[in-house]
C-alpha cells in the first residue's frame, strides 16, 4: 500500500475525509466549507434558562460566537458526557461572548427531560427529520452524528470537528475559540 493509500485509510478510519483545504466530508455527508456562511437553521427546542422561548435560529443568534454541536441521542452515555463537558465550560464560553446550542433528532419533550435531569443551561434543539443535520453534513438516519461547528458573530463557519470524542471536547472547542479571538 502506498503512502497516499495509507493516509486515506487512516483518515477514513477516523470518520472523515479531508477533500481540500477547508472542505471536509464526514460520515453523515459533506460538512459546509470553513470560511463561508454557516447553513441557516430555525428549530424548536428547549432551554431551562429560557423556558418561554420555543424556537432558535442562526439569524437570532447572530452577533456573537456560536458553538453548534450535533449529537445522536439524549440520555446515552457519550451524549451525556459531552453535554456535561459543554455545561461545565459554559461560563468560559459565555465570558468569551459565545453561546452553545446542541442539536439532535430527539423531540422537544425529550430535550426538556434531558435538560432538567442533567441541569443543562444551554438550548437543545429538535431536528427530527434531520434537515439541519443534513445541511451540516451531520446526518446518518435516524440520528445526528457527533459533529461540532464554531461560527463567528457574522455567521461565518470558522472551525469543524467530526468524529468527536465526548471526553474533553468542550475544552478543545474553547481552546480553538480562544485562538480565533486572539489570533
Amino acid at each position: 500500500m502506498n503512502r497516499r493509500s495509507l493516509l486515506q485509510t487512516a483518515v477514513l478510519g477516523a470518520g472523515f475525509v479531508l477533500l481540500a483545504p477547508g472542505r471536509v466530508s464526514a460520515l453523515g455527508g459533506q460538512a459546509p466549507e470553513i470560511g463561508i456562511k454557516a447553513p441557516d437553521f430555525d428549530l424548536p427546542g428547549f432551554s431551562s434558562v429560557h423556558p418561554e422561548q420555543t424556537r432558535w435560529s442562526l439569524n437570532n443568534l447572530q452577533g456573537r460566537w456560536l458553538v453548534v454541536y450535533f449529537y445522536p441521542r439524549d440520555f446515552t452515555s457519550g451524549c451525556t458526557i459531552e453535554a456535561h463537558g459543554f455545561q461545565d465550560a459554559l461560563p468560559a464560553f459565555q465570558k468569551k461572548g459565545a453561546e452553545v446550542v446542541a442539536i439532535s433528532a430527539d423531540s422537544v419533550s425529550d430535550h426538556e427531560s434531558f435538560c432538567n435531569s442533567e441541569e443543562l443551561k444551554f438550548p437543545l434543539l429538535s431536528d427530527p427529520d434531520g434537515l439541519v443535520s443534513k445541511a451540516y453534513g451531520s446526518w446518518m438516519a435516524p440520528y445526528s452524528m457527533r459533529h461540532t461547528f464554531l461560527i463567528d458573530p457574522e455567521s461565518v463557519l470558522r472551525a469543524v470537528w467530526t468524529g468527536v470524542r465526548p471526553v474533553g471536547h468542550a475544552k478543545e472547542v474553547l481552546t480553538r475559540l480562544n485562538e480565533l479571538q486572539t489570533g
